[in-house]
């Protein structure tokens, strides 16, 4: 009987591990090019296939594979961040849908920032085409231990999914960098822009206790605008 419930007790145990580290099911296709009406698909890590909607895969036009002409920005130049991040995701690319991959472009200027922020449902790789940055990344609760390191030409450096990470040009030139995430669809949260510019706004009695400050502070940084770099 000792043997019958041992038995059981390891099912249910191995069941439930496999449950834990299951991951999105393969594609059932080589590629599956998102319909143009993808933001009717909310958050989901995929979208509706267009040959599904349009009836067969001759209805994927070559326009909409995995293709996309970046263009250089120069608004980080009016932005608060003195950076730009210019993404290449599925909602640029409508044929990167179902993959697992995107990539962004991020420009700096000298002292410019990508402010601390999170994806989260990505991994980044972050690699320097120009410059000098700073960057790192915080562990969870309950260490929040902090990992730096200043990265130049031709480094390379990983921010694990959904930790709280940044990267500052330490440089007095632009910096031009290139990151990798393992997600087609990967979202991105910027701290200070969640916080205090949430619409509506949090309750500053909250925020007042969580950060240990002064509620007219508080408010004070409400009021502020808070720049998008993307």
């Amino acid at each position: 009987m000792k043997g019958v419930k041992f038995l059981v007790a390891f099912v249910i145990l191995a069941l439930a591990s496999s449950f834990a580290s299951a991951s999105d099911p393969s594609p059932l296709q080589d590629f599956c090019v998102a319909i143009d009406d993808y933001k009717s698909g909310g958050m989901c890590s995929y979208y509706v296939c267009e040959w599904e909607v349009l009836q067969g895969p001759k209805a994927c036009h070559t326009r909409r594979l995995p293709f996309f002409r970046a263009q250089h920005s120069q608004k980080h130049n009016k932005s608060g961040w003195l950076s730009t991040v210019t993404p290449v995701n599925v909602v640029q690319i409508p044929g990167l849908n179902t993959l697992g991959v995107s990539l962004t472009h991020i420009d700096y200027t000298p002292y410019g920032q990508n402010p601390p922020h999170t994806h989260p449902r990505a991994s980044e790789i972050l690699f320097v085409q120009e410059g000098t940055l700073y960057v790192g990344f915080v562990t969870s609760n309950p260490d929040n231990k902090l990992f730096t390191k200043v990265l130049n030409k031709g480094d390379v450096f990983v921010f694990p999914i959904e930790l709280i990470h940044f990267q500052f040009n330490i440089g007095k030139t632009n910096a031009v960098a290139f990151a990798g995430l393992s997600s087609q669809n990967p979202g991105v949260i910027t701290i200070a822009n969640a916080i205090f510019g949430s619409d509506p706004p949090i309750n500053p009695d909250v925020l007042a206790r969580a950060f240990q400050l002064d509620q007219n502070v508080v408010k004070s940084l409400q009021a502020k605008f808070w720049w998008d770099n993307n």
